[in-house]
């Protein structure tokens, strides 16, 4: 089990209060399709993904990042259990969706950039920190199933 400070806990709360989900989904799944072009493997169903606008203005693209950030805060919501409260998450992309787990980490990257650039200097290297802890924590939550 993991341990939270109460400052990672304050860091952590203080990033989602800030989020705008919508446009952060957006930007952060966006950001991980255009860098790392094979992660669109996953994403055949949502339409044209042809380039870098395509993808911006996809709105199945923009629900899916919202999606995203949605699961981020449940995982808030539940930082004592984070690995048990992605159990059937973790089976869904593992079974199903048959995605590389390797993705997680590449999407919680892109993500973290962009909260970097959106918060400046409020993104200190502590609330970095406790971020990376965080995202960390519901990565191996849902590489879980594959081990």
């Amino acid at each position: 089990m993991v341990q939270w400070t109460a400052g990672e806990r304050a860091a952590i709360q203080g990033v989602f209060a800030k989020l705008d989900y919508e446009s952060v989904g957006l930007e952060s799944l966006t950001r991980c399709l255009v860098v790392y072009p094979w992660t669109q493997r996953y994403f055949g169903g949502f339409g044209n993904l042809y380039n870098a606008e395509a993808i911006m203005a996809n709105p199945k693209i923009a629900a899916h990042g919202t999606v995203v950030l949605k699961g981020l805060e449940k995982a808030l919501k539940n930082m004592d259990n984070i690995k048990n409260t992605f159990t059937a998450l973790s089976e869904l992309h593992s079974e199903k969706l048959q995605v590389d787990p390797g993705n997680f980490q590449l999407l919680a990257d892109c993500l973290t950039v962009v909260l970097a650039r959106r918060m400046t200097t409020d993104f200190t290297p502590d609330i970095q920190a406790a971020w990376q802890k965080f995202l960390s924590v519901v990565i191996s939550a849902l590489r879980r199933q594959y081990y």
